[in-house]
């Protein structure tokens, strides 16, 4: 088993009384090996200037870490099976909606990862969606969420099929 933390901070600004609604919510997410990340809630919820546009909303770090477990996984599987990748850009979206419950959640995150292969053993299309589906399967992130995830990518230097 493994332990992660992180730290978050916020802090009121002097000239904000808070109770009336007006108070920042850009704050920072520390982590264990000393990156610090401006946060902020997300302006499609909470309007500028009570929210920072700068800043990584929690909505998008779900998003991006779903991405991010999801893309470990594939490099490592397709190293495994021989084939090199040369570049693995995703643009990742999520859609937050009413659930099924009623509660608006994260319903939907949609990888759309765009993946170049070089090296003498190419991969075919059917190897592609394999090394997904195994990575999805394998994800810690993914496992641990409701949404549906679906792959919608593309690659260059497979096989054809």
């Amino acid at each position: 088993m493994s332990t992660y933390t992180a730290k978050v901070s916020w802090a009121r600004k002097p000239e904000e009384r808070f109770t009336d609604g007006k108070y920042s919510r850009a704050h920072n997410w520390a982590f264990d090996g000393g990156a610090v990340v401006a946060a902020s809630s997300s302006p499609q919820v909470v309007r500028v200037p009570f929210s920072d546009p700068a800043g990584v909303d929690p909505e998008e770090a779900l998003v991006v870490a779903l991405s991010s477990c999801h893309m470990l996984f594939f490099l490592d599987f397709a190293r495994q099976r021989g084939f090199v990748v040369e570049a693995y850009v995703d643009e990742a979206v999520g859609l937050v909606a009413k659930g099924g419950d009623g509660r608006v959640q994260m319903t939907r995150v949609t990888l759309k990862p765009r993946i170049v292969f070089t090296g003498d053993k190419r991969p075919t299309g059917f190897d592609v969606e394999a090394i997904h589906h195994k990575a999805h399967e394998a994800c810690y992130i993914a496992n641990s969420v409701k949404s549906e995830i679906v792959v919608d990518g593309a690659c260059e230097g497979v096989i054809p099929t």
